[in-house]
């Protein structure tokens, strides 16, 4: 084992890093990819720099991983991914701007409403049953409706 230890050339790192590669490619949540880079990096630098002891290569690539990982997370947070559904997760969400009729009053700044086969709990001020109201925003499974004026 040590052996093999002492003869770690540029391309087990390679083989290394694309094995990482298509390991993100078969679990993906975008962190082997990082380690993967970081074997690419070491299997550079090992082919730059002769000589390199197996201490040293296995340091890097510590090192690597954790500053590609790292750095990996900061570039991708501010960058959620675009959907073309951006609300799906977010039940609330998706009826902000909807119009609806109370079936039941609002009673002290707080009722329930009927959206297709749900029943939410609001919140906004008193209205009457029969009395359009819009959802202008979400509080955690509560909808914020405001009382449309009528006709």
């Amino acid at each position: 084992m040590m052996s093999l230890l002492n003869e770690l050339q540029p391309w087990h790192w390679a083989v290394l890093g694309i094995g990482l590669l298509i390991l993100e490619v078969l679990a993906p949540g975008v962190f082997f990819m990082w380690m993967g880079i970081a074997a690419g990096l070491v299997a550079l630098l090992t082919w730059l720099v002769s000589g390199l002891s197996w201490q040293v290569q296995v340091l890097a690539f510590a090192g690597l991983s954790v500053i590609s990982v790292v750095i990996g997370r900061k570039w991708l947070n501010p960058r959620p991914a675009d959907s073309d559904e951006p609300t799906l997760n977010r039940r609330g969400e998706q009826y902000v701007g909807r119009v609806f009729t109370l079936d039941q009053p609002i009673v002290n700044g707080e009722g329930k409403i009927r959206v297709d086969d749900t029943t939410w709990k609001i919140r906004g001020r008193d209205c009457a049953a029969g009395t359009r109201v819009s959802v202008h925003g979400v509080d955690g499974v509560v909808l914020l409706v405001n009382c449309e004026p009528a006709d």
